[in-house]
């Protein structure tokens, strides 16, 4: 009885830890967003301490990317978490797929506000800000390829972008995108 008990206990335990996947659903554009764990999608911010650090998928930064530790896909969707404290910065990145899109999780974001920009050399790119997810858990959007927000709580922010189902064009491509 007491070593039966003695292996259940561990079990437990870990069974509590593990947060359970969330999905929402928004109104806007019907887009599904599904929060998942952090802890494999944490950034190396010792890699990106410098003032306007650029992070992409250089040949440098794929090895790491490769690991997940800066970058998470899953079903269509591109993760990447992003301390605010490395502010200003510009990722990298590119959809190879149509209906990919990128989710950017910003942790301990105090400002007052967030401005992001997207930049592609593609004339016909059908990209933008979908939404923003604030720290209350209230979503707005959708917006364009420039996002100047005004933040009022301070916690986990996320941009989320993606095509435009108001638009036409391309949906694969290679893209920027700056964050202050």
């Amino acid at each position: 009885m007491k070593k039966s008990l003695l292996l259940l206990i561990p079990l437990i335990i870990v069974a509590c830890k593990k947060e359970p996947s969330v999905s929402e659903t928004s109104d806007k554009d019907s887009m599904v967003v599904s929060e998942q764990s952090t802890s494999a999608e944490k950034i190396d911010s010792a890699a990106l301490r410098k003032k306007d650090s650029i992070v992409n998928n250089a040949p440098v930064t794929k090895e790491v990317l490769r690991t997940g530790v800066m970058r998470n896909v899953k079903d269509g969707q591109i993760i990447r978490t992003i301390d605010a404290e490395q502010f200003p910065l510009t990722l990298g990145e590119e959809f190879t797929k149509d209906g990919q899109e990128l989710i950017l999780k910003i942790t301990d974001f105090e400002k007052p506000n967030l401005k992001a920009k997207i930049s592609t050399k593609e004339k016909d790119f059908n990209i933008r800000f979908n939404q923003i997810k604030l720290p209350n858990g209230d979503y707005d959007g959708p917006f364009g390829r420039e996002i100047t927000y005004e933040v009022k709580d301070k916690g986990e922010v996320w941009l989320i972008i993606g095509k435009s189902n108001m638009a036409s064009g391309n949906t694969k491509g290679s893209f920027t995108v700056s964050i202050e």
